[in-house]
């Protein structure tokens, strides 16, 4: 079985702005790319969790977010990192249009992202961590039992919670 780091997208990987799909306004989280790096050279896969309420909204597309995505990638490359899968809802119960309307299993606190992720990649949720700025991303992986932290974008903790973490898997595999 595979062990695994699951993080949210905005404001956990790049600095919140509401609904973000641009590439032009994509900023990664000071730290951020470095821990990526840390998580995939101690063997963790690195994947996303992330509600997308723009593209209910019709604010963006699918499309869109995939470009942004594989920008994400690209920028990786130069710091040795990647992510390895991506895993999104596009959905919302209340201000979803058309076909993206709807109360459906994936949308954090839910688990049906986590859910599909674990069985794709075959995870070991013991050995693995949530990552997320809000309440419901920690939700979502507990409910799973995967441990979860909440990080604040302005303190820049993902990094710093990343290297306690590989350190310590470091120190018990001595």
């Amino acid at each position: 079985m595979n062990k695994a780091v699951f993080l949210d997208r905005d404001g956990t990987i790049n600095v919140e702005k509401n609904y973000l799909y641009k590439i032009e306004d994509f900023e990664f989280i000071q730290g951020v790319p470095e821990a990526i790096k840390l998580l995939n050279d101690a063997g963790y896969l690195v994947i996303v969790i992330t509600n997308q309420a723009g593209i209910a909204r019709g604010y963006y597309t699918e499309e869109d977010m995939h470009k942004l995505h594989r920008y994400i990638n690209q920028e990786l490359i130069k710091y040795g990192a990647h992510i390895d899968a991506y895993y999104f809802c596009p959905h919302h119960p209340v201000h979803g249009i058309g076909e993206y309307k709807k109360d459906c299993n994936c949308r954090k606190p839910k688990t049906g992202m986590l859910e599909a992720a674990i069985k794709d990649f075959d995870i070991d949720v013991s050995k693995s961590y949530m990552f997320g700025d809000k309440e419901w991303d920690v939700e979502a992986g507990e409910r799973m039992g995967v441990l979860g932290f909440r990080v604040d974008e302005h303190e820049n903790e993902l990094l710093q919670k990343v290297k306690t973490i590989v350190e310590r898997e470091y120190i018990e595999n001595k």
